[in-house]
């Protein structure tokens, strides 16, 4: 039986380089016969948190705010793996992606402990430099703080224009990276 899978996509470009990655990895994993949820955050209306600590009362429902987020929250709680992609936005990940990781917070509030559900997670990047440090800081220590457990990054560089991926020798790699470790699932 497959894994459900929620792809966090926090790029504003549908058909951008982190969009080319998530796609390559979606293929690997459907072939699995894995279900996978993408949900592309540029085109969600999603507030920011408010830091309110209201969320939790409803756990089919957690947050107070009522906006795309509803849409996202069942895929989260009911996912195995969360996928979380990004481009490479001032050396950490985009703000759309950050908004939205910020408002699952709702969940935890559902547990009398703030305990986040434990998930398996996998980070996808794309940027035009290789300046990736700050980012997989970011994430390591997220995962770590959460209690999950990566099954794999793929970060490309040296791509900055949509479909740039496609020919460069790293974007090539990283596709095929991507596929693979969608397979791996």
């Amino acid at each position: 039986m497959g894994k459900k899978i929620v792809i966090l996509n926090g790029s504003p470009r549908k058909n951008g380089n982190t969009s080319e990655l998530t796609a390559f990895f979606r293929k690997g994993a459907e072939k699995n016969e894995n279900t996978v949820t993408e949900f592309f955050l540029g085109d969600m209306n999603i507030n920011g948190c408010k830091g309110c600590f209201g969320g939790g009362k409803n756990c089919e429902s957690p947050c107070v705010q009522k906006d795309d987020m509803e849409k996202i929250y069942p895929v989260y709680i009911e996912a195995d793996i969360v996928v979380l992609a990004s481009p490479l936005y001032y050396w950490t990940i985009s703000g759309q992606l950050k908004r939205a990781f910020d408002r699952l917070f709702a969940v935890a509030e559902c547990d009398p402990n703030y305990r986040n559900p434990k998930k398996e997670s996998i980070f996808i990047m794309a940027a035009e430099g290789h300046g990736f440090e700050e980012s997989e800081y970011w994430y390591d220590r997220l995962e770590k703080h959460l209690g999950w457990k990566s099954l794999g990054k793929v970060l490309c560089g040296g791509v900055m224009a949509s479909g740039d991926i496609h020919h460069t020798d790293e974007g090539k790699a990283k596709l095929e990276m991507a596929y693979k470790l969608g397979t791996a699932i």
